[in-house]
């Protein structure tokens, strides 16, 4: 591990020459929002972003993703992953990564997942402003957690880069990087400490409670009905979620009705059909997550209390994007479990 300074002016030019050797994915305005794109230009890039409308996720594991082509000859694998750089991550998305990393590896490894993982190269930033829905600060992730490659931190005069594997050392030929002083390190540790206290809104219980009171209210059907009367059952906090990973598999067939190729597509456990299935011939359906409630409920176990045990930790990051995309205003996970806490 090593830690470098690059002056604010030398920013651009690192960039440009970053660009042109390899695709460069980072956070750009959009409208009144923020979105992980491809940089154009070296200006696009906006590190003062405060949430982005998508999560970073999507340069890894797109909303939409050909698997394999099939013909009479057998089916053909579509895995062809692009070296690229993700610049610009807020800690809390690159907690979110981790978690796919462990998702998507274990059992029956994901390849078409850890095909683009393993082609990415991660670069974390600092949080510069602060999404109003935000509550990452109370939720036990740290400001460096593993899975990138280097961390940029703003501060006086410049950039702190503290490159944390090869990949992320490669990158300084980029740039016109010099030694961080002990000064600038500690500024560094400093900014990305002190950010944790400033978020506007907090959990005022642990982990561990809001899992067990969660896990304890699974049969009081009143308090869940209460939460979801409002749910339109869109799926919109679903797709705005770092760490959703649920998808659709389709086939779709060309016009001969001989070849086609498969398909993935994020999926959303709010929506009405998503537990849906055939019971055989005749066209026969049951719902084993019918009522909307269920469907509510469910989402909030899976982000407190299911995956716990397999993470480490709740399957949520704070980032406050699904409360923000929510029509009804009825997602934010901070009144949700204020009110499980009191129920």
């Amino acid at each position: 591990m090593s830690e470098y300074f690059l002056r604010q002016e030398d920013l651009p030019r690192f960039l440009q020459s970053l660009m042109a050797a390899v695709p460069v994915v980072g956070p750009v305005a959009k409208k009144n929002h923020f979105v992980f794109q491809k940089l154009s230009s070296p200006e696009e890039l906006r590190l003062d972003y405060d949430v982005s409308l998508l999560p970073p996720k999507k340069a890894i594991f797109p909303q939409t993703q050909r698997l394999l082509d099939f013909s009479p000859n057998g089916p053909k694998s579509c895995i062809a992953p692009r070296e690229q750089v993700l610049f610009g991550v807020h800690f809390y998305d690159i907690k979110a990564i981790d978690m796919l990393d462990h998702l998507f590896s274990e059992n029956v490894a994901d390849q078409n997942y850890l095909a683009n993982r393993h082609a990415t190269t991660i670069v974390g930033s600092s949080i510069q402003k602060i999404s109003d829905r935000a509550f990452w600060g109370s939720v036990g992730k740290n400001t460096q957690p593993k899975g990138h490659d280097a961390f940029l931190t703003k501060i006086s005069g410049g950039f702190h880069f503290k490159a944390l594997t090869e990949k992320g050392e490669k990158l300084t030929s980029h740039g016109q990087f010099s030694k961080a002083s002990d000064a600038q390190s500690k500024e560094a540790k400093q900014v990305n400490e002190e950010i944790l206290g400033k978020c506007p809104q907090r959990l005022q219980h642990s982990a561990e409670q809001i899992a067990q009171k969660v896990r304890a209210s699974f049969k009081n059907e009143k308090l869940w009905d209460e939460l979801a009367e409002k749910c339109f059952s869109c799926g919109s906090c679903n797709i705005a979620c770092s760490t959703c990973y649920c998808f659709d598999v389709q086939d779709k067939w060309n016009l001969d009705q001989k070849s086609g190729h498969r398909t993935r597509t994020w999926d959303a456990c709010l929506t009405e059909d998503f537990a849906k299935v055939s019971l055989g011939a005749g066209g026969a359906t049951e719902n084993f997550r019918e009522k909307r409630s269920h469907r509510f409920r469910h989402r909030v176990m899976r982000k407190t209390a299911y995956l716990n045990d397999k993470l480490g930790g709740p399957a949520c990051v704070g980032c406050g994007r699904c409360s923000e995309g929510c029509v009804p205003d009825i997602a934010d996970p901070v009144k949700i479990i204020n009110k499980i806490m009191e129920s």
